[in-house]
Parts: C-alpha cells; structure tokens; sequence
C-alpha cells in the first residue's frame, strides 16, 4: 500500500514537472488516500495484532 502511494506521488511530481496539473493533481490525491489508508491499516495492524491467547 505504501509503495503504491509512492508510485503515485512520484508519477505526480513527475507530470507537475511536465506541464500536466489535471493529471498530477488527480494522482496526488490519490496518494494522499492511499498514504491515509495505508496509516489506519498499520495501526489497526500494530494494536489488533499484539493480541495474546492465553
């Protein structure tokens, strides 16, 4: 997940550079969800998954 949101920040800056601002505001919106997304799944992962059965 966060790779992905890597990829879509870097195609961003990458089109910004270019010229392109539709496309390069589209994809850094949807590296901000996915970086978002990517933070509640680790700490739902990080508090659910310290569980112990005892």
């Amino acid at each position: 997940m966060l790779q992905l949101a890597i990829t879509c920040l870097v195609i961003a800056l990458i089109a910004a550079v270019l010229g392109f601002g539709g496309i390069a505001g589209s994809f850094m919106g949807v590296a901000k969800i996915l970086f978002v997304v990517f933070l509640v799944l680790a700490v739902v992962s990080f508090l659910f998954g310290r569980r112990r059965i005892a």
